[in-house]
């Protein structure tokens, strides 16, 4: 089968959708040479990794940029690709295409909350992705809390939508023995800095704890991108304790996993998310994790996690410290994950992912 993808996501620094998207595409170029043909179709050239480079990958560019190259470049490159199905993996997809669409819908915050979008973004995601879901042969994500959401935000009928969760990828190959926390810890945030991640609050609860840890640490990466605008700098200037907070924007997969490494509490006050893959990966790197207690939350991490029950900074540095000083609470989460993570692979969600292109393509679907 002639499978074409979306793969603008892999252009410039991946984050969320591209990371996604690279890790299936790693396992899928497993796959024998003769059984499936895949075409990354992008806006500007992608740089394939050399795992990628056999004969059942090639690349495709057709240079524009967003709605314009979407409905219109796209199509026209998966027909003369002679797909037989299309992959769209980061929320929207052409409303007119030649062959099925099967899209991620990964959540829908711009719809259940449109207050942490600017009035622009949030009518573009709105309407583009209501009329790709709906456009759409199949409509996968990530967790039963996004597929409830998608049936009552954007209108989609359970039975077209298929919950695939994601592989959690290892940064660390051995991790550490993290039952007790180094003498100087690290509180580790990662992810793009939203509105609904709440690190401002985080800030406070670590300025507080920092009062009584001298030599601990808190390090933020993200891009911001909050909406209203927060600026996370002045949160950090505003403490006692600016120096030991620190904030990057991006940095690359080598200081990233250094950054775990060091790490020996990883904290994700978010109160919305489709699945939340950061948390997943500091647990699988052997990191205590400490989360703000949300459905998806419990559904996604189980007992994994330090649960902090409402975004009080009291309750923030209680959950940190804990995290940090409870020998028999780290052991607890560490233990738990094991369990956990079993449910999250990569290869697992791949092989679902392309049964699923499969059947669409094929029109196999419903039968």
């Amino acid at each position: 089968m002639r499978i074409a993808i979306d793969a603008r996501e892999l252009c410039g620094k991946p984050t969320g959708v591209g990371r996604y998207l690279r890790e299936l595409i790693s396992v899928w170029a497993t796959l024998p040479t003769e059984k499936h043909h895949f075409i990354l179709c992008g806006h500007e050239s992608i740089p394939l990794p050399s795992n990628l480079i056999s004969k059942s990958f090639e690349v495709r560019v057709s240079t524009g940029s967003g709605l314009w190259w979407e409905q219109y470049k796209l199509p026209k490159m998966v027909k003369e690709a002679r797909a037989d199905v299309l992959f769209s993996p980061g929320y929207s997809g052409p409303l007119i295409s030649p062959v099925p669409v099967v899209l991620a819908v990964h959540d829908v915050s711009f719809t259940a909350h449109p207050e942490w979008f600017s009035l622009r973004e949030g009518l573009r995601r709105r309407l583009t992705t209501r009329s790709s879901a709906h456009a759409a042969a199949r409509v996968l994500t990530l967790s039963e809390f996004s597929k409830n959401e998608i049936i009552d935000h954007l209108g989609i009928p359970p039975e077209k939508i298929e919950i695939i969760y994601p592989g959690v990828t290892r940064l660390i190959e051995n991790p550490q023995n993290l039952e007790h926390a180094a003498p100087n810890p690290t509180v580790l945030f990662v992810g793009s800095i939203l509105n609904r991640r709440h690190v401002p609050e985080l800030i406070a609860g670590f300025a507080n704890l920092a009062n009584r840890w001298p030599t601990a640490r808190l390090v933020v990466v993200g891009e911001n991108r909050t909406c209203p605008y927060l600026d996370i700098d002045w949160y950090r200037k505003k403490t006692n304790f600016g120096d030991r907070i620190e904030i990057y924007s991006y940095v690359s997969e080598d200081t990233l996993r250094d950054l775990y490494s060091q790490a020996q509490v990883f904290a994700f006050l978010s109160e919305y998310e489709g699945f939340g893959l950061t948390p997943a990966e500091a647990l699988t790197s052997g990191i205590p994790i400490v989360i703000l207690d949300t459905p998806v939350a419990r559904e996604i991490y189980s007992q994994a996690a330090i649960y902090v029950s409402k975004l009080d900074t009291f309750l923030i540095e209680k959950a940190l410290e804990q995290a940090l000083d409870n020998k028999k609470e780290r052991l607890r989460v560490l233990t738990t994950a094991k369990t956990v993570l079993e449910r999250y692979s990569w290869t697992g969600c791949a092989n679902q992912i392309l049964e699923v292109m499969l059947k669409v393509g094929q029109g196999l679907e419903g039968k």
